[in-house]
């Protein structure tokens, strides 16, 4: 790590002096202050024994929040059973599927309005403009309703139906188009600013490479896990698209204390995984289906905040296709592709690490979004992971 660390730090800020961990490392028990919910057992786990049910404490003080944009983020931290008990450290997950657009986006969505808005350059009844995946574009367009702005969407056409049917519900503006190379002049991030230019009263909200997108990490995310483990934390990993979160979270960590270690995890088909391990943007597989995430450039994003990041991890589909049914079938969590590679970055994290520590991952959005895809018995035999999904499951899939 203390190479990695030397080898990335220039242009980044020092990170602060060590804070020292905060108990055992790796505890399996949490005061309910912590925040920390037991999920699947429906229960709270705590630090002493109890005579009677114990109040009810999500670890935050405040109470009723102001609308759509207060209710993002305060996210709850889920334990994964199954997953912890099968590698002997604590798994934990911020269950962002529970944001009001549903996704861990909500939070660069809010973000990029906001800071819009504090320089002047969104005013009363502009447009927002974004080239996205989906998730983006859904919390931003939540936030366009309840502002008042104009939603217009880029984005590619290989993404799932059912973020695009999400997007034009809310009144957005949705074009798709075909999807390219970032080298491509038509491809959907160069259209949305093309577009945004020619508007008046307008915003590209420029997620790749705006870093507000990582700030939104760095003052949300990374605090409230850091509050919810009360600092026992041995270990961050996510997946990077725009890199905002793993950016971000990780910058924020490492500065509240630089023994964490930090993991991207990447699909087939992107060049991060080699360009965190060599500094080479080379590309590892042909090609994933997993959205949102994966990409061919270091963003402005991941160059804010990759001095932070320890190590790459490579998930095949077909192990991130076999955990979202195990999420699905033994924790009762529905979630994305995206999602269930992070699940299965944070079981190889904690391999790497060894036992007794305490992982957190983010578990990005639910699985509604892509169901047509991922339940669908054809689809997965069109792509070549039918037999990923464990036998004992596949009677659940969709013909």
């Amino acid at each position: 790590m203390a190479t990695r660390m030397a080898a990335r730090a220039g242009g980044g800020r020092p990170l602060a002096s060590r804070v020292a961990l905060v108990g055992a490392a790796g505890m399996s028990v949490y005061g309910a202050s912590a925040g920390v919910f037991a999920g699947g057992a429906r229960r709270w786990t705590s630090s002493s024994a109890l005579s009677s049910p114990p109040e009810r404490n999500d670890g935050w003080t405040d109470g009723v929040r102001d609308g759509v944009v207060g209710a993002i983020g305060k996210t709850p931290l889920v334990r994964l059973h199954t997953l912890s008990e099968q590698t002997g450290c604590e798994i934990l997950a911020k269950a962002e599927w529970m944001q009001p657009g549903g996704s861990v986006k909500d939070r660069a969505a809010r973000f990029i309005i906001e800071d819009a808005e504090r320089r002047g350059v969104l005013k009363p009844g502009g447009t927002v403009v974004e080239g996205t995946a989906g998730n983006t574009g859904i919390g931003l367009a939540h936030l366009c309703l309840a502002r008042g702005y104009k939603c217009v969407i880029f984005m590619p056409d290989t993404q799932s139906q059912e973020k695009i049917d999400t997007l034009r519900m809310l009144g957005a503006d949705v074009r798709p188009v075909p999807a390219v190379p970032y080298t491509n002049p038509t491809m959907y991030q160069h259209q949305a600013r093309e577009f945004a230019d020619t508007l008046e009263n307008a915003v590209h909200g420029n997620q790749f490479d705006n870093t507000v997108n990582a700030e939104a990490h760095y003052h949300t995310t990374a605090p409230e896990i850091w509050k919810q483990t009360a600092g026992k934390i041995d270990v961050f990993t996510c997946a990077s698209g725009t890199a905002g979160t793993i950016a971000g979270t990780s910058r924020r960590l490492k500065e509240l204390n630089p023994e964490i270690r930090t993991f991207v995890a990447d699909p087939p088909g992107s060049c991060i995984y080699n360009y965190i391990k060599t500094g080479k943007l080379e590309r590892k597989g042909d090609g994933s289906i997993t959205e949102g995430i994966a990409n061919g450039r270091a963003t402005h994003n991941l160059q804010w905040g990759e001095q932070y990041i320890d190590d790459a991890l490579f998930i095949p589909d077909e192990r991130t296709v076999q955990m979202v049914f195990h999420l699905l079938h033994r924790e009762g969590i529905f979630v994305g592709a995206s999602s269930a590679l992070n699940a299965v970055a944070a079981v190889e994290a904690a391999r790497a690490v060894g036992p007794g520590k305490t992982v957190v991952t983010v578990l990005c959005d639910a699985g509604y979004r892509y169901a047509s895809r991922l339940l669908s018995a054809k689809w997965l035999e069109s792509k070549g992971l039918l037999t990923a999904v464990p036998e004992a499951y596949r009677s659940s899939l969709l013909p």
